[in-house]
């Protein structure tokens, strides 16, 4: 008896968790106003499921009136159960939409066998969701990346890209004409797959991108697990320092006028600094005394 309480209280802890993070991310980030149409796309993955199991809990109880409308994009791998989707959002009672493109055949014709496939699906699948966006009146488009996801790909940029960038919680799509946005921002990825095991979600792997071994993703991904085992809060650290700039100290002349910089403009700077730390200030006072 005395388990099953504590696996119930444990659960809704979780639970009131990743609601409060999501709640938090779309207030923080303005991601939904009144008379929204969030069109949630749904993979069949666990992020997605999710995401789309808060937001409903979170429509529910809003001070403002949004839509949700679930979307899937069946793009023909050999095997996709493509019962599963239909079968759990009708039993949810949820509106939704499967679209249907052979992007498969075309991302195999294209890419070399051994070659990563990521790029090229992702932007075929990119441009079929713009379009079915505009044509099912969304003015907001929701995506499952989580925070775990925004500190690989913030990695990835910068050993990759040689550029400090990661995955923004809300932004203009590349066709200008939606609205993208990312409410599982705040929530750990460990916490989403409690979630989809706690609610039995029906998953349904990936087997054209997820199953490439070769996918610097996955070495960024077993990096920051053994940061996080080393020295737990390390990743979450990362992540909120994403948020937390001091231009004046980064090297982006776009960001901070160097070159102009004088002492009158301390007030501007946000932040200061001393050149050296204490102890180096404390030998420098010795010698200069001998």
């Amino acid at each position: 008896m005395r388990d099953s309480r504590k696996t119930k209280y444990d659960n809704d802890k979780l639970t009131k968790r990743l609601q409060r993070q999501v709640g938090s991310a779309v207030v923080d980030y303005q991601m939904i106003e009144e008379g929204d149409r969030v069109m949630v796309c749904l993979s069949g993955g666990k992020d997605s499921y999710a995401m789309l199991e808060i937001l409903q809990s979170l429509q529910a109880r809003a001070p403002i009136n949004f839509e949700l409308i679930a979307v899937n994009l069946d793009q023909k791998q050999p095997g996709f159960p493509e019962h599963v989707l239909p079968d759990y959002l009708d039993n949810k009672q949820i509106e939704y939409k499967i679209v249907e493109e052979d992007t498969y055949s075309i991302v195999k014709d294209k890419i070399p066998e051994g070659k990563t496939t990521c790029s090229l699906c992702s932007r075929l699948r990119r441009g079929i969701l713009y379009r079915t966006a505009a044509q099912l009146g969304a003015s907001k488009i929701a995506l499952g990346h989580h925070l775990d996801d925004m500190v690989e790909t913030l990695f990835l940029n910068m050993f990759h890209g040689a550029r400090m960038k990661s995955m923004p919680p809300k932004l203009v799509s590349d066709d200008k004409q939606n609205v993208v946005i990312r409410p599982l921002a705040y929530c750990r990825e460990n916490d989403l797959a409690q979630f989809a095991q706690l609610k039995d979600f029906p998953i349904i792997p990936c087997n054209l991108c997820g199953s490439q071994e070769n996918l610097q993703r996955k070495k960024i991904k077993q990096m920051l697990a053994a940061w996080d085992q080393e020295s737990p809060g390390r990743v979450l650290n990362i992540f909120k320092s994403m948020s937390r700039l001091t231009p004046s100290h980064l090297f982006d002349r776009e960001l901070f006028d160097f070159s102009n910089l004088r002492p009158d403009m301390a007030d501007q700077m946000g932040e200061l600094d001393i050149a050296f730390d204490r102890s180096a200030i404390d030998v420098v006072t010795a010698l200069s005394s001998q």
